[in-house]
């Protein structure tokens, strides 16, 4: 039996989470996992940079920030046809979603012609699409949404406390607004953030509560671990536990039941063993293939061999019939309409 969705969770309360025996969180979260999902199912994603490097933002993590001297190599926005091609290849080596990246504080309206273009694309393959391009306006928002994006991934990174210590060159509520913005436009939201930045317990609690707390909870939840980069300032912070990392997959999950749970960056680090323990924790999607955007990820053998031992298959497409569609279409008006009488539907919950 499904419990009904939480939106007033409280810091204490998720540090009291985290606090529990090791065994105890995670048959909570199991539990959680099993009421929502099959629980021998991922979701399985690929995700391209489509734009690389010479990003004007200063997150400290980040290799593509114009800020940081590594050894990237900045590349322009990709030709539509090069995208459509990788995204041919991901379909065929079990992707249900493709994911583009472009390393931009926000996309120029020259951009948008592009952009759309490869949405379409991707999407007359009957793939599920999905862009992270920076800060978006409203009307760029709607111009993806009437192509077709599905889902548009902006992460908030860390909390509200932490996140000056992490980026200044963008704010916690423009971030905010970015996701109001993708919310009202009738797409998807894909918003997580990254462990192991140096932040502390009550940080990954606060960064947890916000998204929770959201009006409506993100579909998709990507828990990344910080991957570091020589040249980057994170590059020396000490490394995160392993079982902490895992407890903030099973927290994310008894929190936001009924959303996909990414185990995204950092699972090249991770032995079988503790990717193991994430999907047991409630993780249930991931990025396949040998890159993310531009740090290594375990390429498609490595996780087609561990699904194989661990029983697990990749979850199928979803297909939309024309109830469905109907369905969303509507969803999507009314969305809009809200939106009109409600500037808008996010709020600080820190």
């Amino acid at each position: 039996m499904t419990q009904a969705l939480r939106h007033d969770w409280t810091v204490q309360e998720v540090n009291d989470l985290f606090a529990l025996p090791f065994n105890d969180l995670l048959f909570q979260a199991q539990c959680a996992h099993r009421a929502n999902f099959d629980p021998n199912q991922v979701q399985v994603s690929t995700l391209l940079s489509i734009k690389t490097g010479a990003c004007p933002e200063d997150c400290k993590y980040c290799p593509q920030s114009a800020h940081h001297k590594t050894d990237l190599k900045t590349e322009r926005l990709l030709e539509v046809e090069h995208v459509l091609s990788e995204a041919k290849k991901a379909k065929a080596n079990g992707s249900t979603r493709f994911c583009m990246g472009a390393a931009w504080k926000n996309p120029k309206q020259r951009d948008m012609p592009y952009l759309v273009k490869m949405v379409e694309g991707v999407k007359e393959m009957g793939m599920e699409t999905c862009m992270t391009l920076g800060m978006l306006e409203k009307q760029q928002a709607e111009e993806l949404a009437d192509a077709g994006l599905d889902y548009y991934n902006h992460n908030l990174d860390t909390s509200r406390e932490y996140y000056q210590e992490i980026i200044t060159t963008r704010t916690y509520d423009q971030r905010l607004d970015t996701l109001d913005n993708v919310r009202s436009a009738g797409m998807k939201v894909c918003s997580g953030g990254i462990m192991g930045m140096g932040e502390t317990a009550t940080d990954r609690s606060g960064l947890l509560v916000q998204l929770a707390n959201l009006p409506r909870h993100p579909e998709s939840v990507p828990i990344n671990m910080l991957v570091k980069v020589k040249g980057t300032l994170l590059e020396n912070v000490d490394d995160m536990d392993q079982f902490e990392f895992i407890r903030c997959i099973a927290v994310a999950r008894i929190m936001m039941p009924r959303s996909h749970v990414r185990l995204s960056a950092g699972r090249e680090e991770m032995n079988e063993q503790v990717q193991a323990l994430c999907f047991m924790a409630g993780a249930n999607s991931i990025f396949y293939g040998c890159k993310l955007l531009t740090t290594p990820n375990p390429d498609e053998n490595q996780d087609m061999q561990l699904f194989k031992k661990l029983g697990i298959r990749p979850e199928p497409a979803a297909l939309k019939n024309g109830t469905e569609e109907q369905e969303e279409d509507l969803y999507k008006t009314l969305v809009k309409q809200q939106q009109k009488n409600s500037p808008s539907q996010f709020y600080d919950a820190s």
